[in-house]
């Protein structure tokens, strides 16, 4: 898994000790066959080694392995994020039982429709139980009070159940307060019939599958019959309801990472430990593949033409065609449990989340399609050590997407 191997005797460190990079990285110092490895990242694996494996201080107590280290396994690595998502390889091969603890990985919020139950209700869990589940998840979310906040507040639209216990629809069931404020249609004592509470359902599908933007467009047209009827007192309440659900869908409340996990694919451009090149990383379905190297000036061979001697080099190609070749020969990386899925939503909600972060995420756009053009500017900017996207640009490219589909449904 790691790049390089160097085995370490004390009477030759400082030898060795040159020759390391003063570069990021991630290694294992490993002993004898038996013992525990040490296993972990550094922004300058130079020191970190010098440190660990020099002659210790007289009354130091700082942790040195000079006597039991006798092998150095390292990769370099380009960014905080490439080391990170390395680290956690390895420590879940080295240590199976306890590597989320040594990473302090905690699972992601989510919002979980819980389409199993004969009357499916919408809720926060921080675990996708069944990869093979029909019930469909949403997310990740920055924390779960953010999530819980998003949910509530978007349930006052439709009228499904919020109530976590299991129904068994009785006549004589007194209701709840939702059912009495007409914010549920209270299949607990038979409010609705079954056939009513399903489409309810498929309306919240709908509404968390698009992002919202299905309420949005229900809404306009319920606004634009009502000023043709000349109902404008009606036209005015509705444009009120429209702009609330707008705050809700804003990207403070509703980020764009958050989304259905069949819909949450992303390329994420990182800085590369190359000369030149940049780290791209696949995400499908919320599955972080194996990172790409990717060398934004393409190296043209020359070529003799046949027959007649004089060289003639390849046209060369744009830079959006050479992502798209890239992105595509990345194969999809599938999780072997859904424990795994919920691992690679958690170091991808870790990164998305933090007040500061390296590279840049591009995801998917209603089409299904990755932004070739900002991921080219993506490129651009994490190679020279630039700011990425504001939110604003963010809400702009949403906004040029969602205007597209509607002009073409028109």
């Amino acid at each position: 898994m790691l790049s390089r191997r160097i085995e370490f005797a004390p009477e030759g460190d400082a030898v060795l000790l040159a020759g390391i990079p003063a570069a990021p990285a991630v290694f294992i110092l490993r002993g004898e066959a038996g013992s525990e490895p040490y296993v972990s990242k550094t922004s300058d694996l130079k020191r970190r080694l010098t440190r660990l494996l020099s002659p210790p201080e007289e009354h130091s107590k700082r942790l040195n392995l000079r006597e039991r280290c006798r092998t150095i396994e390292y990769s370099l690595t380009g960014s905080d994020f490439e080391s990170g998502f390395l680290l956690y390889k390895i420590l879940r091969q080295e240590f199976p039982r306890n590597y989320r603890d040594r990473l302090k990985l905690r699972f992601a919020p989510l919002i979980k429709l819980n389409l199993e139950n004969p009357y499916p209700r919408a809720y926060v869990t921080r675990r996708i139980g069944r990869l093979n589940s029909t019930s469909r998840y949403y997310g990740p979310f920055a924390s779960r009070a953010s999530a819980e906040k998003f949910l509530n507040d978007a349930l006052d639209f439709f009228k499904m159940r919020r109530c976590d216990f299991e129904l068994d629809p009785d006549p004589s069931f007194p209701g709840c307060m939702y059912s009495e404020m007409k914010m549920c249609l209270a299949p607990c004592f038979k409010g609705c019939s079954d056939d009513e509470y399903r489409r309810e359902v498929e309306r919240v599908r709908d509404f968390l599958e698009s992002g919202g933007q299905s309420l949005e467009r229900e809404l306009a047209e319920q606004r634009e019959k009502a000023s043709t009827e000349l109902q404008f007192e009606a036209a005015a309440a509705i444009h009120t309801r429209m702009e609330k659900l707008h705050g809700i869908l804003g990207a403070t409340s509703l980020p764009e990472i958050a989304r259905s996990m069949e819909k949450l694919n992303a390329v994420m451009v990182q800085p590369s430990a190359e000369t030149g090149a940049v780290s791209l990383f696949k995400i499908i379905r919320g599955v972080i593949a194996e990172p790409v190297s990717f060398t934004v000036e393409e190296k043209t061979e020359v070529a003799s033409a046949p027959g007649v001697g004089a060289t003639k080099k390849p046209s060369p190609r744009s830079m959006e065609s050479r992502i798209a070749e890239c992105v595509a020969g990345i194969s999809e990386t599938k999780p072997a449990s859904a424990i795994e899925l919920n691992e690679h939503l958690a170091i991808l909600k870790r990164w998305y989340y933090r007040s500061r972060k390296t590279g840049e995420l591009f995801l998917t756009d209603e089409r299904g399609e990755f932004p070739l053009r900002r991921i080219v500017r993506g490129i651009g900017r994490v190679l020279r050590g630039e700011k990425a996207e504001t939110a604003g640009s963010d809400e702009a490219h949403r906004a040029y997407w969602l205007a597209r589909t509607r002009e073409e449904e028109v």
